[in-house]
């Protein structure tokens, strides 16, 4: 069976088209729209004129921030770009996973496909065979203030397309130059302005920032139905949930949390009350802090979808209208503001499960169940200890996420003599999002497992609860896998197993909007 094409420089394109990509769901491609060729082919015609008409052109015939007051020799020019990508290659910590890099490619692919960024179309094309032959630039992590872009990690990118960077290409890492040869290509040779169009830009935290939104929307509806299973085995009460009460607080978000775990308990047919009139805030609340992320959740996509489709880098390259506009494109602040906001909601998951996996391990709170969720029996008891340890690693992951909710694009330095005296830090802030969200999942799994060994204990107390036949078809699915915590038995490679099942969004939540 065929696989779809992406095309870029034809329609926008949306975070659901940017993580279809990094999964090689689809590959990449160009539009045959001839509006966009003649767009692109434009902005390198005008800027060939500039240079034969000796203009001045920022980054062409400039030094680079500070030094855009040192002209540059016309016979230098072609030099520039190559420098650029050589003095920004010292960027330090772990490399971008496979998966971040590819989302890092098409980034920048989309932005440069708009067409207002002076590049060749050899350019763009090299990008596609880089993203469709998994031709990977190895790109580290830190080093980026997030204005003026992503510089230092997109020299990674650039260095990468001249033959000077290593890639990781069929799980080996080599010279990019190398694995171009294989492929009977030579390196790309970057034309004035190219250098700067590949890495004055949001590409990276843009990039990361589709990662993030992917996986916090999973999480938003996963936390409605593990609070589901949460309730059904604190046999809590439905009606906190009930329709008629969340009509009267009209957060469209938080209502369509609530209504999801309603269905889930099946109040409709089956409605329940708790011994406690009101059940704790970490249960009855659960709407109110899952619906923050969930309203929110437009906003971030809206957000972080125009950054995608934007010329993003400087100066700005007007090939019809034959105009060069400098400015300041490449700050990530929306994508910061994003990033920062994305990871404090997220965070208040991790700490609503954390307290919901209290309730369920303490005697005091847990209605019936047995301490720590231990499913021993008889003179077995005393020396089995179920969840008790995985409630301490939800405490420790739930404090870890926390403590990274500081937001990153208020640490503004100035930098670069003054000239980037004020960045966004977008970089850093998705960063701390996407680990935020890596704990969180961590939560989430301990949780999940809990909430399904608390739901067998119940049942075996009580006999069969009557929820949702989505409830039972998961219970189901996850009890094929998981054998209750009867004897201790060490739990982390289960839960590495169910976290991976987690990020590959193993099933299918409530129907789509």
């Amino acid at each position: 069976m065929s696989v779809a094409t992406l095309a870029f420089g034809g329609k926008r394109i949306t975070i659901d088209d940017i993580i279809r990509l990094t999964q090689q769901q689809c590959t990449a491609g160009l539009s045959d729209d001839t509006g966009f060729r003649q767009r692109i082919n434009a902005g390198t015609a005008f800027l060939d004129k500039l240079l034969r008409e000796d203009g001045v052109i920022y980054g062409v015939t400039t030094g680079y921030g500070d030094s855009c007051t040192v002209k540059v020799p016309l016979e230098l020019v072609h030099e520039l770009p190559i420098h650029l990508t050589r003095f920004h290659g010292c960027g330090l910590g772990n490399h971008f996973s496979d998966d971040s890099v590819r989302a890092i490619l098409a980034t920048r692919l989309c932005s440069l496909a708009q067409g207002y960024s002076g590049v060749s179309w050899a350019l763009m094309e090299r990008l596609v065979v880089m993203l469709n032959h998994n031709i990977l630039p190895l790109i580290p992590e830190e080093g980026s203030v997030g204005a003026s872009g992503d510089l230092t990690p997109l020299s990674y990118v650039a260095g990468a397309l001249i033959g000077e960077r290593e890639v990781r290409y069929q799980g080996q890492t080599r010279a990019s130059a190398e694995v171009f040869e294989e492929l009977g290509l030579a390196p790309l040779s970057l034309r004035p302005k190219e250098g700067l169009a590949i890495m004055n830009g949001t590409a990276v935290m843009t990039a990361l920032a589709c990662q993030a939104w992917h996986r916090a929307e999973y999480l938003s509806r996963l936390s409605a139905r593990i609070t589901a299973l949460a309730s059904i085995a604190l046999q809590g009460n439905s009606n906190h949930f009930d329709d008629k009460l969340f009509a009267v607080k009209p957060h469209q978000g938080q209502q369509r949390i609530a209504s999801w775990i309603q269905h889930d308990l099946n109040h409709f047919e089956h409605p329940r009350n708790s011994d406690r009139l009101q059940d704790r805030y970490s249960i009855r609340c659960a709407p109110h802090v899952i619906g923050v992320l969930r309203d929110a959740l437009p906003w971030f996509q809206t957000t972080i979808e125009n950054e995608l489709n934007s010329a993003n880098d400087n100066p700005i390259i007007d090939g019809e209208g034959e105009h060069v506009l400098h400015g300041g494109h490449f700050y990530g602040g929306h994508i910061a503001m994003v990033m920062d906001s994305m990871k404090t909601a997220v965070a208040n998951l991790a700490d609503l499960h954390d307290r919901q996996m209290a309730l369920l391990m303490d005697t005091k709170m847990n209605n019936g169940l047995p301490a720590n969720l231990s499913a021993a029996k008889g003179a077995r008891q005393p020396i089995n200890h179920g969840f008790k340890a995985v409630q301490i690693g939800c405490s420790a992951w739930t404090a870890e996420a926390l403590k990274l909710t500081m937001p990153a694009s208020v640490f503004s330095r100035s930098t670069e003599c003054h000239n980037q005296d004020k960045v966004s830090m977008g970089t850093i802030a998705a960063r701390d999002c996407l680990r935020v969200l890596e704990l969180t999942e961590q939560v989430m799994v301990a949780t999940l497992l809990a909430t399904v060994q608390g739901v067998q204990l119940r049942r075996q107390q009580a006999g069969q609860t009557q929820c949702s036949a989505a409830i039972d078809a998961m219970l189901a699915d996850i009890s094929a896998d998981f054998t209750l915590v009867q004897e201790d038995r060490p739990l982390e490679a289960e839960l590495r197993y169910w976290l991976e099942q987690v990020r590959a969004q193993r099933w299918t939540l409530y129907k789509d909007e």
